[in-house]
């Protein structure tokens, strides 16, 4: 029986430096409790998915969780900041040499590289067809490793380009992307000075989206899913309405007919040709798992969990919703682990059925305390 009780707070302790409060007086108290022997504070937001990093020069720690990249004061334990961007598990994270720019890999199969002062993304790489495992700069810092579960190990170059900034890359983060595309959308109708205005012409209007989308149609002349594969939250409907403004003006200039294509072209991306129930991720999970889906048509939604016996557990009631792909974390379905009453459920396996219309699907996820 004393064997049974040790081993239950035994393993108390070890969840609880993985799930943390997130306001920093819960933080102090926490990082304090109960700590093993030879240890000084207890860290950790969302799941420690990922490895953990110190910078060059030891005063900070990063730490690759299911939430993101979370800084903390490598001497007092005190949190620094967070990067939330990746739209699954951060599952590596490495400093530079000079430890001005910090690398993630996900399982979105996505890498980032942030700087590792202010936060801000300073460049996204893609390439990788499935998750990336692990990061790693070069010792002079000019190349980045990412080896990932598709079997590939790809090499960046780093070298700071010498070309000014586009117009259109209008974040400053090195591409012209839909995040860019993005930013003009929510800036549309302001007028002066502004980030936005593509063209210099005084107003942010759909000229300077439709010139964005040439941009990057110019770089990828057909968009696939992969370009949706952000946290933009960007929907069908605003696609549809950019392009029925673009192609009432009447643009005949070759650049702005290539920007109007490629709207074109991410409209039919993000209209699913089948409605389709996604694996969950992350799977095993947590104590949270958010499930994708896919709706060929407008549909009513809802997704019922039920245990091994059948039994339901939990019934999520999506609304009536729009043809469109609901897949990053903005999107798709979001199940924290508790049932109709609030409580947690019990480790094990799970089924979760899609209903939408005539269609029906299900699939399994597996809840591993």
């Amino acid at each position: 029986m004393k064997k049974t009780i040790v081993s239950m707070l035994s393993m108390f302790f070890l969840i609880s430096t993985f799930y943390l409060p997130n306001t920093f007086a819960a933080f102090e108290q926490v990082t304090q409790l109960s700590l093993p022997e030879g240890a000084k504070a207890r860290l950790g937001k969302g799941g420690i998915s990922g490895n953990i990093a110190y910078s060059p020069d030891g005063t900070r720690l990063a730490v690759a969780s299911s939430i993101g990249i979370w800084f903390y004061d490598a001497e007092t334990g005190e949190a620094l900041d967070g990067f939330i961007r990746h739209t699954s598990y951060v599952s590596s994270a490495a400093f530079s040499p000079d430890g001005k720019t910090l690398a993630s890999g996900s399982f979105d199969g996505t890498v980032y590289l942030w700087d590792a002062q202010t936060g801000k993304n300073i460049k996204t790489l893609t390439g990788h067809t499935w998750q990336v495992e692990s990061v790693a700069f070069s010792p002079d810092g000019e190349t980045l490793a990412s080896g990932s579960f598709d079997g590939t190990v790809l090499l960046w170059q780093l070298t700071p380009a010498t070309a000014s900034k586009p117009p259109e890359d209008v974040n400053a983060d090195g591409t012209v992307n839909i995040q860019d595309l993005v930013v003009v959308a929510a800036n549309l109708g302001q007028t002066g000075e502004n980030i936005a205005d593509v063209n210099a012409d005084g107003e942010v209007n759909i000229q300077d989206l439709v010139l964005v989308a040439a941009a990057f149609g110019n770089a990828a002349a057909a968009p696939d899913r992969s370009h949706l594969n952000t946290e933009t939250a960007i929907t069908k409907a605003e696609v549809a309405q950019w392009l029925h403004h673009a192609q009432r003006l009447d643009l005949t200039d070759p650049t702005f007919q290539r920007g109007i294509r490629f709207l074109e072209h991410l409209l039919a991306v993000m209209t699913p040709k089948e409605t389709a129930l996604l694996p969950n991720y992350p799977n095993p999970f947590n104590p949270e798992t958010w499930i994708p889906y896919q709706l060929a048509a407008p549909a009513t939604v809802t997704l019922t969990i039920s245990d091994i016996q059948g039994r339901v557990v939990r019934m999520l009631v999506l609304g009536h919703q729009p043809a469109g792909i609901y897949q990053d974390r903005a999107r798709a379905a979001y199940w924290d682990g508790r049932n109709a009453q609030g409580e947690p459920v019990a480790s094990g396996v799970y089924f979760y059925t899609l209903k939408a219309n005539d269609f029906s699907a299900t699939r399994k996820m597996l809840i591993q305390k």
